[in-house]
């Protein structure tokens, strides 16, 4: 069985994955379970640069195949901020703080000006072929205050107006339909088997 290393210790992000590589025959693996892992500089400047920047360190590494995304939150009043820095907005992977910030960045501004794109990039590594590279957007807007209680990160705030609910008030099945990896994850799907098999 072919093992492949999903580039993260996010067990939720996992389980979305080891769904869609399950069923191919894929053993999943996620860091957690991985000894001396090497240093990696994310030092792209966009979400694919970094995406494909952790997934080749890794296989280079490790000699196996590796997914990595890399995910975020461009704000168009804050000119695509704070994109690649989002899990870092106010400090390392502090969820609270980087929405108080967000909130405080966009303080006074009508809700028709807080528009808004959640982004991923998913890059697949493996030795012997060229990258694979997809990437997935939704838009919504910004509210003024957190709803919904599921979720991480930027979700309470990341409002849809087709479906009148933030990303926070989603179930887990709902939110991989509409969201920004879960349409990263289609787009994978649709191109997966052939870069496997070529």
């Amino acid at each position: 069985m072919t093992t492949i290393l999903i580039a993260t210790k996010n067990e939720g992000k996992a389980k979305e994955f080891k769904a869609f590589f399950g069923p191919k025959g894929f053993k999943v693996k996620t860091l957690n379970e991985m000894d001396e892992l090497p240093d990696i500089i994310e030092n792209g400047k966009t979400f694919t640069e970094n995406a494909l920047i952790k997934a080749q360190t890794l296989t280079d590494k490790l000699k196996m195949t590796v997914l990595a995304d890399d995910s975020g939150l461009m704000v168009d009043a804050l000119d695509g901020a704070p994109g690649i820095f989002s899990a870092r907005y106010a400090g390392d992977h502090d969820d609270a703080a980087n929405n108080a910030k967000l909130l405080r960045e966009l303080k006074g501004l009508p809700l028709s000006k807080r528009t808004a794109t959640f982004h991923t990039s998913l890059a697949v590594t493996s030795v012997s072929k060229e990258p694979l590279i997809v990437a997935g957007n939704v838009k919504g807007l910004i509210l003024d205050k957190q709803r919904g209680a599921d979720g991480f990160g930027y979700d309470p705030l990341f409002y849809i107006p087709e479906l009148d609910k933030t990303f926070a008030e989603l179930t887990p099945i709902e939110k991989n339909k509409v969201s920004h990896r879960g349409k990263a994850v289609q787009v994978l799907s649709e191109n997966f088997d052939d870069w496997w098999e070529r």
